[in-house]
């Protein structure tokens, strides 16, 4: 066989070689991961501040983020309603599009450009200057220290990061179907509590716990396999971002499968 077609196989066997390894490690570091989260010793101090910094700072994108989006949606669902003289659905398909997907998905998506490339950076950061082998030296697991709480702040915050959203994407729904699209204050929040039913709600704080789980996981593992220098750091910065994203869609759909056949 000649050397220009196996060149093209050689080339797929090293991608597909290298993906599966990039999956192997990750898993085995969730492992590791999930293997301390139950075992002392445990840093309350470090979790109060991660939930800070993860939940509380990531408020206000994911809350312009949902309003915004409920707005943009009631016009969009007016509009094509209108073709059918269905406009008076709005009310209850932004309310079930914002809590089951928009709003999980559009803030985990967010919270993944925050704080996936801001736990990269400084975990990142911190393997260059060689603070993670002195934690290692002061006999301090980095994992323990470093990744756990960060994956259990971001696991904590997300649900209520989304339901947050969700109320926020409603209301922002809501004005505009009252302000532009002349309908009822009373009925229009009637028929989006009527129509909405608790497991559309419970299904997406579910998924807003997954995507932190995800979020927090990428960022820390891209940190701790970061190259040498700034360059090394902002690779994986960008690599913490592209992957959180990418598995933020995918387990949405796994997801959006397994409550749809459930």
């Amino acid at each position: 066989m000649s050397r220009a077609l196996t060149q093209p196989l050689a080339r797929l066997g090293r991608l597909t070689l290298d993906l599966i390894g990039g999956l192997g490690r990750v898993v085995i570091f969730a492992g590791q991961v999930i293997s301390h989260i139950l075992r002392p010793p445990f840093y309350g101090r470090e979790l109060l501040n991660q939930l800070l910094a993860i939940g509380w700072l990531s408020l206000t994108v994911v809350a312009l983020t949902a309003l915004f989006t409920g707005g943009a949606l009631a016009l969009q669902i007016y509009s094509g309603g209108a073709r059918f003289q269905a406009e008076f659905a709005v009310p209850s398909i932004v309310a079930i599009g914002m809590v089951r997907e928009l709003g999980p998905v559009l803030g985990g998506l967010m919270v993944a450009a925050r704080v996936a490339s801001s736990i990269a950076a400084e975990i990142g950061t911190m393997k260059v200057t060689e603070q993670i082998d002195a934690l290692t030296t002061l006999s301090t697991n980095p994992v323990k220290y470093l990744v756990v709480p960060r994956v259990v702040a971001a696991t904590l915050s997300m649900p209520v990061l989304v339901a947050v959203g969700d109320i926020i994407g409603i209301m922002g729904g809501w004005l505009v179907g009252t302000t532009r699209l002349d309908f009822n204050s009373g009925s229009y929040l009637y028929n989006t509590w009527t129509y909405l039913e608790v497991w559309d709600v419970g299904s997406g704080l579910v998924k807003g716990a997954a995507f932190g789980a995800i979020v927090a996981l990428m960022g820390c593992y891209h940190g701790m396999m970061s190259g040498r220098g700034a360059q090394g750091v902002g690779a994986a910065t960008k690599s913490a971002v592209v992957a959180s994203s990418i598995l933020i869609l995918a387990a949405n759909y796994a997801l959006t499968e397994v409550f749809f056949t459930s």
